[in-house]
């Protein structure tokens, strides 16, 4: 066995000896030491203005605040929010979950965000609400993309402005028809 190995071996340092050969035989190119006719036109806009700051992404001249909806002034100020910021997540109602059902939901939640860079964590704060905090509060429209796209999630609340999914109903009504549909089915066991 050892006998057939060697003619491979042999084969092998053959060939990198010829290859180092072929590498060393290369003809080199001298540069100069004087490069001022050189055109050095390699680099784009994007590497000159490489660690510029920019204020709103390079979008432009800041909007103009007095002629702004609620709505649009809200967005805005999400979109410009870069401190720490902290929010809750109400889950969808009518779901039974255990205790480990919840840390499981705000455990996995802030994983899959790590793995797309929003340092976001979540914290159980009862059965059918999560608490999140978060760094960087420019990451808060990634954020609300990522929970309006979770089954488990109804809505959530930063500040005073709650998103849930378009065409959804408050929080408030979804539960007041769950604890009607709930009396009434009682009152028919009765």
């Amino acid at each position: 066995m050892a006998r057939a190995a060697w003619p491979g071996a042999i084969a092998a340092a053959f060939l990198l000896c010829a290859a180092v050969g072929v590498a060393l035989a290369a003809k080199r190119v001298p540069i100069p030491d004087d490069l001022r006719d050189v055109v050095d036109d390699e680099e784009d806009d994007e590497w000159r203005n490489w660690g510029a700051s920019r204020s709103r992404g390079g979008d432009g001249p800041p909007p103009d605040l007095s002629r702004m909806d609620p709505d649009a002034l809200q967005a805005e100020l999400l979109r410009g929010q870069t401190g720490p910021s902290f929010g809750f997540v109400k889950l969808r109602p009518g779901t039974r979950r255990s205790r480990e059902d919840v840390v499981g939901i705000a455990t996995r939640w802030s994983n899959v965000l790590r793995t797309g860079s929003v340092e976001t964590k979540f914290v159980a704060v009862d059965f059918g609400t999560l608490m999140f905090t978060m760094e960087k509060g420019r990451d808060i429209l990634e954020l609300k993309e990522f929970i309006l796209s979770q089954t488990e999630a109804y809505e959530f609340k930063i500040g005073d402005k709650i998103f849930r999914r378009p065409g959804h109903p408050p929080l408030d009504q979804v539960l007041e028809k769950l604890q009607k549909e709930k009396s009434h089915k009682s009152k028919e066991e009765l």
